[in-house]
């Protein structure tokens, strides 16, 4: 690694940053900032990193989102709009529908949510995620998250749930999601936002890119009962205490059987694997460094701009890695690269976000009331994105 770089140093005009030979700075109690060149396989690049300690009572993480599952706004936005003092973007997300002409992209991200301690979403199927190759052994399932004992750590977030009427018990397929897995049950509720919920139905388990399913049908519960159906998934918000259940295959066939005034009872909530603490803050991605050793299997050709999030110390520090999407640096890192910085950096666990154009690290200058964007993204200006990791602090 080479010299760190000003803080004031990276804006949004298009010049690749200089090094400068200074250390962190602290942006908040808790919250530091750094900046500096690093080699690479394709050439050398820029990284910027924020130091998150979460043994200072006064700092915590949380998710950044604009509201609603599906729906994406600039990292910029999402950290003003909640008083965060740094960030960076997050999971990988529904950004294109190509193979599904006429299906709307939802915008929604691959793996679990949860945001203040409240369960948003839970993962899509392994084959229909967006984003690069999982290494062997890991799922959308995996997360990065705090817990209530203010530690982070890496886990596994799977969705437990249930639809029962008329003394029938149906497993709950997915929760927020933009795709389900073929022949299950889906429920929607107003946290999913607008977007249409046929791509929920469209792509199988395996293979992103299939048709959408022909076989489908929708029911919406109120108060605990069946107040509507319909035969093909609708869009639109979705009133508060109002959920929306859609089914594929086996699981429209099962909901068809419904009738309007019919009781329904829909429970969910997602079991971790490895915690029995709480998680405040959840995200999915992509796991590229465990224990302290990279993962097998992780890309080692391929190099692009990078999003990465770290734990170290024990979970008392959070790492958080944008690299800059400059001309001269956007060769990027390879995911194999990205393990094996967040290693040198100290984290023993890590998971590469989303990256490319959504690739955007904020935070506050000294004394200023809100965040900059610290590095160039890519594609000369903001992505909109789902969601992103907030860093906040109090004086």
């Amino acid at each position: 690694m080479a010299a760190f770089g000003t803080l004031a140093g990276v804006g949004l005009a298009g010049a690749a940053p200089a090094g400068a030979a200074q250390g962190a700075i602290r942006i908040a109690p808790g919250v530091s900032y750094r900046q500096f060149d690093l080699p690479a396989a394709k050439g050398p690049t820029h990284a910027h990193v924020l130091s998150v300690d979460l043994r200072d009572r006064r700092v915590r993480v949380d998710l950044l989102y604009p509201g609603t599952v599906a729906a994406r706004a600039p990292v910029s936005r999402l950290a003003d709009a909640r008083g965060a003092v740094a960030g960076v973007n997050g999971d990988f997300f529904n950004i294109t529908e190509t193979q599904h002409p006429g299906v709307e992209a939802t915008g929604a991200s691959v793996g679990p949510a949860i945001a203040s301690g409240h369960l948003l979403k839970a993962a899509v199927p392994d084959g229909q995620r967006f984003g690069p190759e999982l290494p062997p052994g890991t799922t959308t399932r995996n997360v990065i998250g705090v817990g209530t004992d203010r530690r982070a750590r890496p886990d596994s977030l799977a969705l437990v749930g249930s639809v029962t009427a008329a003394g029938e018990r149906l497993p709950l397929g997915g929760l927020n999601q933009y795709a389900l897995p073929v022949g299950s049950v889906g429920a929607f509720t107003s946290r999913w936002g607008t977007a249409s919920r046929v791509r929920a139905t469209c792509g199988t388990d395996t293979d992103r890119a299939a048709a959408c399913s022909t076989d489908t049908y929708e029911v919406t519960v109120r108060g605990g009962r069946v107040v509507s159906a319909a035969g093909t998934p609708g869009r639109g918000p979705i009133a508060y205490g109002t959920t929306v259940l859609v089914g594929r295959e086996a699981g429209a066939q099962r909901l068809r059987k419904f009738f309007t005034g019919q009781a329904v009872k829909v429970r969910h909530r997602l079991v971790a694997s490895a915690s029995r603490k709480p998680y405040r803050f959840a995200l999915g991605g992509c796991p590229v460094l465990r224990g302290g050793h990279p993962l097998p299997g992780l890309d080692g050709t391929t190099s692009a701009v990078r999003t990465a999030v770290g734990v170290a110390d024990g979970g008392r520090r959070l790492l958080l890695l944008a690299v800059d999407g400059a001309p001269a640096y956007r060769s990027g890192l390879t995911i194999a690269e990205v393990a094996g910085v967040m290693g040198t950096l100290g984290a023993t666990d890590a998971f590469s976000l989303d990256g490319g154009g959504s690739t955007t690290l904020v935070a506050r200058a000294p004394g200023a009331t809100t965040v900059s964007v610290r590095n160039h993204p890519s594609g000369g200006a903001e992505r909109p994105v789902p969601n992103g990791i907030g860093v906040f602090s109090t004086p």
